[in-house]
């Protein structure tokens, strides 16, 4: 019974661990996924149908949905989770979703979406642990593309642009880092 009572005390410092993490890292996916006017970017890096405002809409939807399936974390409401995770899998499949063409974010995309899938399928099964895990990947996913696009956006931009858009370094005089070519 010990034993049993230390196995259900881990798993359960685990989700809480898991939970605490994904609570931080969540308000920074709601940070604009444009790091420069819509406007200044190469057509390569946008959908050309699509306006700014459209594509922070979209990814604002996201990031709903992506709160709630932490409230249906938090609260064990397994159908909230799995309906939420389902909608996110559904949202990488629209059109707006894909604001870049390469195949790197295709495969994020693609990568995505077996995260999303994978944390409905763990809510459909009510693993609370599983679930809680798949939403800390879910939402690395998002961190890590969001960054990914950052970086091509970059080093694609026009060089005063990037210049602009390059962060600082603190103490240092007012030039910025070059980005590095990230490929296709």
């Amino acid at each position: 019974m010990i034993s049993r009572f230390h196995s259900t005390g881990g798993r359960l410092a685990m989700v809480a661990t898991a939970l605490a993490f994904v609570t931080l890292i969540v308000p920074f996916a709601a940070m604009p996924f444009t790091a420069m006017p819509f406007a200044a970017m190469p057509a390569a890096n946008r959908v050309s149908a699509q306006e700014p405002n459209k594509v922070s809409e979209f990814m604002r939807a996201k990031l709903v949905h992506s709160q709630k399936v932490l409230e249906g974390l938090a609260t064990e409401n397994f159908d909230q989770i799995a309906k939420n995770a389902q909608d996110l899998s559904l949202l990488s499949q629209a059109a707006t979703w894909q604001v870049l063409q390469t195949a790197e974010y295709r495969d994020r995309s693609t990568e995505f979406r077996r995260s999303a899938d994978a944390l409905a399928e763990a809510a459909k099964k009510k693993n609370l642990e599983g679930a809680a895990l798949a939403y800390v990947d879910v939402t690395m996913k998002c961190v890590n593309c969001h960054k990914y696009v950052r970086q091509v956006r970059m080093a694609r931009a026009p060089a005063p642009l990037a210049e602009q858009l390059a962060p600082k370094v603190a103490g240092s005089p007012a030039r910025a880092v070059r980005p590095v070519a990230v490929g296709d």
